[in-house]
């Protein structure tokens, strides 16, 4: 159950946020999924298609505004590589 934490208390700060929508707790909910398969470390690296993959979103424009209004909200900070060898940073709260 410990590893439902962070995704209970997403929805627990969402509950009245209208500016989230179903794609953006899907591109969440893939975050911490990949975050769980690499061992739960803090911040991770990631690729927009890793995650693309997991949420099932084919856009990658949808991925990187969805992300960005998760960092812009204060869901996770991101931090852009811009670099295509070396992958985005994501920090949790």
């Amino acid at each position: 159950m410990e590893q439902l934490k962070p995704l209970s208390d997403f929805f627990t700060a969402i509950e009245q946020d209208g500016r989230i929508s179903i794609t953006h707790i899907g591109i969440y909910a893939a975050l911490l999924e990949y975050r769980s398969q690499i061992g739960n470390v803090n911040p991770i690296a990631v690729f927009s298609y890793d995650i693309m993959k997991i949420a099932k979103i084919s856009s990658a424009m949808t991925y990187h505004k969805c992300v960005k209004d998760l960092n812009e909200f204060g869901y996770i900070r991101y931090v852009p590589s811009f670099n295509k060898n070396r992958g985005s940073r994501i920090y949790f709260p």
